[in-house]
């Protein structure tokens, strides 16, 4: 599926839940029981998302030409964050991945829901994850 269409995806789950915000957060800490078991041996200082208020740990690899993201947070609602946005980029190209229009925060709501503090720790996520994209998009290019 294309980012897009992941994206379209969400929002469409989301929809179902209305404006009901307790069901909505309470869904999105468990989306985070679904990310894949993050390895204990990449529970360290560098793999840390800065600007975060919760702590996250993202690491990625390339498998194929493109990216695959493994990631983890000591917050339920944080780790919930971390595995939509994987669900969104996960095994994408990074030219993809640099390219993308993350519509679905807006579509969602989410800014509603999360608040500025929180806000502030996705956009660095999502930093994070570009970062991430581009290293391998220059590496292939090389």
């Amino acid at each position: 599926m294309s980012i897009q269409e992941i994206q379209d995806e969400i929002v469409s789950e989301f929809k179902v839940l209305g404006d009901d915000r307790e069901s909505t957060i309470f869904y999105i800490m468990e989306l985070g029981g679904s990310l894949e078991a993050f390895p204990e041996s990449e529970r360290k200082e560098q793999n840390i998302i800065k600007g975060c208020q919760s702590k996250v740990w993202l690491i990625a690899d390339e498998e194929d030409g493109k990216v695959h993201y493994q990631a983890d947070s000591n917050t339920d609602i944080t780790k919930g964050l971390i595995s939509l946005l994987i669900r969104v980029l996960d095994r994408q190209k990074p030219e993809a991945i640099l390219s993308a229009n993350l519509d679905f925060i807006d579509r969602i709501g989410m800014g509603n829901i999360i608040g500025s503090q929180r806000s502030n720790g996705l956009a660095a996520m999502i930093k994070q994850m570009k970062l991430y994209a581009l290293a391998f998009q220059t590496k292939q290019n090389a």
